[in-house]
């Protein structure tokens, strides 16, 4: 099936699902391929603090990874990318690309999303679960607890059908995290 090229789509794979934010004609679950949802971001303002860093999610090479796709209404686009840049591009750790991403019929749409910069100095990289989650533990940033923000993250992807095992794995291991620090 093919998707109208001049459609505006938009990918969520983290808090973007379930709070975009913008107004929206259509939210269908969608997989970006070449890319995997990753706690690979130092964050230094939601959930952490440059003293302090916690993690958030990333968009990193590699796999797929099943999201959210918003059509949005094209009069709206120059609004939505603005808002979309103040709130993702606060520090620049991501990078702004479109990519092709498959819709949950089987359409076939544009995207635009954020992905993570791996030169950026908040790129985290690979991380063990037990090394995320000694680090999750204990951060805190302005939008609240980074355990909180875990912790929520798998109640939404849940509530969706998704799994995300290594995220998974990391929120088991908190309540150990947290006694160790």
């Amino acid at each position: 099936m093919a998707v109208d090229m001049d459609d505006f789509w938009v990918f969520g794979y983290g808090s973007l699902m379930w709070n975009p934010g913008f107004e929206f004609q259509e939210k269908i679950p969608a997989r970006a391929f070449g890319y995997r949802r990753s706690l690979c971001v130092h964050s230094w303002v939601h959930r952490g603090t440059q003293e302090k860093p916690g993690l958030v999610l990333g968009l990193d090479h590699g796999g797929s990874c099943r999201g959210m796709a918003f059509r949005v209404d094209r009069s709206l686009k120059d609004e939505v990318v603005a808002y979309l840049r103040e709130r993702e591009l606060v520090t620049h750790v991501y990078k702004e690309r479109t990519m092709p991403v498959l819709l949950g019929d089987g359409r076939r749409a544009l995207a635009l999303t954020y992905v993570i910069d791996r030169a950026h100095v908040q790129y985290a990289g690979a991380l063990s679960a037990e090394t995320a989650a000694a680090i999750v533990a204990d951060a805190v940033g302005k939008s609240g607890a980074n355990p909180d923000y875990v912790l929520n993250t798998l109640s939404h992807l849940k509530g969706m059908g998704i799994r995300d095992h290594w995220l998974e794995e990391v929120a088991s291991l908190l309540p150990q995290a947290a006694v160790q620090r």
